[in-house]
């Protein structure tokens, strides 16, 4: 069914030990305050480290159009264009991209979906709304010497406006609570947050009591990781005159390393 959540997932070589995810998002490609050295710095990690992939999560590029929010006349390059070269500068890395969604800047042109057309021309998986992903990797993850270690991840744009770093990284939150998975990305509010969670999972296995006749069993703790990522925008304008700080130019980096629970750090 069309807007049906449905994950995707791809094994990765056996031979790797770790794999590192970087979020890409909120690069606003077009607006006067994109940080062309920040991108550009993001894209060399990735293309540099066999053990690095990317989730691309919205806001890819300004998309000011006409009948949009935004201001037209201060882009630097019409919103086709935006979409032209962002596939460029994206496709010396296709290989490496796991998934895509769409932003609300993208949104902001109703005739055509450019999201849609990126990830057609990079052969990536995309799913507007949000993305499940299932990864797999490395080997020897249980008994069987062959068996990759999985990890589950959901990531999304994001949506609304919130202030407080508070009331940003609650979103995030919110989020883990519907929807299983390691790790949880959500972008839009141009903050970095990142929050390690811990839930309780019942471990199937069990042993019979015999006092009670009952089966009884261990409950394990499960982290969960809660990440808000960066955007590519240097302060001014807009920001600057609403009363929003400044973010943090550099990206988060989402560490799953084989039997580890996730680990985030930031910066490349």
């Amino acid at each position: 069914m069309q807007g049906e959540l449905r994950w995707f997932g791809q094994v990765l070589s056996k031979d790797l030990k770790q794999v590192r995810i970087v979020p890409i998002g909120d690069v606003h490609y077009g607006n006067p305050l994109f940080s062309e050295k920040h991108f550009n710095r993001t894209l060399k990690f990735v293309q540099s480290n066999d053990d690095v992939f990317v989730i691309l999560t919205g806001d890819l590029c300004e998309s000011v159009t006409i009948a949009s929010k935004g201001d037209i006349y201060h882009q630097s390059i019409c919103p086709e264009m935006q979409r032209d070269n962002m596939i460029e500068f994206l496709m010396p890395i296709k290989h490496k991209i796991l998934g895509m969604v769409t932003g609300n800047h993208e949104s902001r042109i109703k005739e055509i979906d450019i999201s849609k057309d990126i990830s057609k021309a990079l052969n990536i998986p995309y799913r507007a709304e949000g993305m499940l992903l299932k990864i797999s990797f490395g080997a020897n993850s249980t008994e069987h010497k062959e068996q990759p270690y999985t990890y589950w991840g959901y990531f999304t744009h994001g949506y609304g406006g919130a202030r407080t770093k508070s009331a940003k990284a609650v979103k995030a939150e919110r989020l883990s609570t519907w929807i299983h998975a390691d790790f949880y990305v959500m972008s839009h509010d141009h903050v970095v947050s990142i929050a390690p969670d811990v839930y309780l999972l019942p471990d199937n296995r069990g042993y019979l009591d015999n006092k009670t006749g009952f089966t009884t069993g261990k409950v394990m703790a499960k982290r969960k990781m809660l990440v808000k990522t960066n955007a590519y925008l240097k302060w001014g304008n807009y920001s600057e005159s609403g009363g929003f700080p400044p973010t943090d130019l550099e990206p988060v980096v989402i560490i799953l390393s084989g039997h580890g629970k996730p680990r985030v750090s930031v910066g490349v």
